[in-house]
This record gives structure tokens, sequence and C-alpha cells, in this order.
């Protein structure tokens, strides 16, 4: 298991298209990929998991990635988070 902590800099936060665009990117990992938020967790595979989260810009949350495929899928999707994630 590997994990990075970040801040949310997309200033819509996580509304339809990054939380869509991070479940296309997380999927395509075997590994698990989950942000931890607020005392929860959240599957980033799952769209409607990801919009319930509410995560605001400026959130600091953690990338937690458990599985095979652990390290590309954290740098990758750390990279796409920390990128402003489409916007």
């Amino acid at each position: 298991m590997v994990s990075k902590k970040m801040t949310i800099k997309n200033e819509q936060g996580m509304h339809m298209r990054p939380a869509s665009l991070l479940s296309q990117k997380a999927t395509a990992f075997t590994c698990s990929v989950k942000i931890n938020y607020s005392g929860n967790s959240y599957d980033c595979k799952s769209i409607m998991f990801l919009m319930a989260a509410c995560i605001k810009c400026g959130s600091d949350i953690e990338l937690v990635c458990d599985g095979p495929d652990e390290e590309k899928a954290l740098n990758d999707i750390s990279e796409f988070i920390e990128s402003g994630m489409g916007d």
C-alpha cells in the first residue's frame, strides 16, 4: 500500500467532469484506488462515491493505492489531481 497527501487545486472541487475523469483513470489500474477525506474513504473507481464526497477546492485529501500496480497508479493519479483534474 502506498499513499500521498495533497490539496485539491480545482476551483470547483470534485464536480462531475473531474470525478468522471478521475474514475476513468482509476479504473485503468487493477489495484484499489481510494481517497481518504474528512474521516471517510471513497472508491475512486466510482463517480458516484467521488461526487458524494463533496470535496471542495483547498481540501486536503490522501490518495491510497493498494495492489500490484499501486506505484504507477499513485504517480499517475496524483499527477492528474495536482494538475487540476482537467479544468
